[in-house]
């Protein structure tokens, strides 16, 4: 009897103990964006996660810095999403790209992208990613700015068209698409993360989920 007992409470330790150090089973991920590389991109830690459509107004503020926009939109995007998930960590993020206080955002059309282009060619343009993790429980938010600095070559009129045929990157801050034929219109980037470029800071992301109990490792 005493032998069965030792093993029950055995047992259950082990049982204790290995909830304790798998917490990623706990609370569900959300990443608010139907983007697929960033989709790509949360899924290389190895995470379970859902992605919804948070349908967040993107218009720029008056008088309000890149900085302060990428950030007010990664959190506006969490909490867009919250309500549906109200147990979830919910991650989001928007990116705005700036040169000399002008701020470029997607350009929608081809006409649009041309000219941001022509604008950016030969000078070096701040691509700052906004991050923002959610705890829809608590309310919490976790934000961090992760800045990338992109020098383009100083493309010809015809490369930037070429370009623009082929990629067609109008859903992209600056018309500049990395993770695709968008590299070969870059002279050198400056960053602490390469994944910030392309739409989701895996590092600062890695730092955020510690805080929330949540080890990608």
């Amino acid at each position: 009897m005493i032998l069965f007992l030792a093993f029950e409470v055995k047992a259950a330790l082990q049982l204790f103990l290995l909830v304790r150090a798998t917490p990623m089973s706990i609370k569900k991920i959300v990443l608010a964006s139907t983007s697929p590389f960033r989709r790509e991109l949360l899924a290389r830690l190895g995470l379970v996660f859902e992605t919804a459509n948070p349908g967040t107004d993107e218009t720029l503020l008056l008088d309000e810095t890149p900085e302060t926009s990428a950030l007010r939109l990664s959190e506006a995007k969490a909490r867009a999403v919250a309500d549906e998930y109200p147990e979830a960590l919910i991650i989001g993020s928007d990116q705005v790209a700036c040169l000399d206080g002008q701020v470029f955002g997607k350009p929608g059309t081809h006409e649009n992208a041309v000219k941001q282009l022509q604008v950016m060619r030969g000078k070096t343009v701040n691509f700052f990613t906004g991050l923002c993790l959610l705890n829809a429980k608590t309310g919490r938010a976790h934000l961090r700015g992760v800045p990338t600095l992109v020098t383009f070559r100083d493309l010809s009129n015809n490369e930037i068209e070429n370009y623009l045929r082929r990629e067609q990157p109008y859903n992209c801050a600056g018309s500049a698409k990395s993770e695709g034929l968008g590299i070969a219109v870059i002279a050198k980037m400056e960053g602490s993360d390469p994944n910030a470029l392309i739409g989701l800071p895996l590092i600062a992301l890695c730092d955020l989920l510690r805080i929330e109990n949540i080890n990608v490792i």
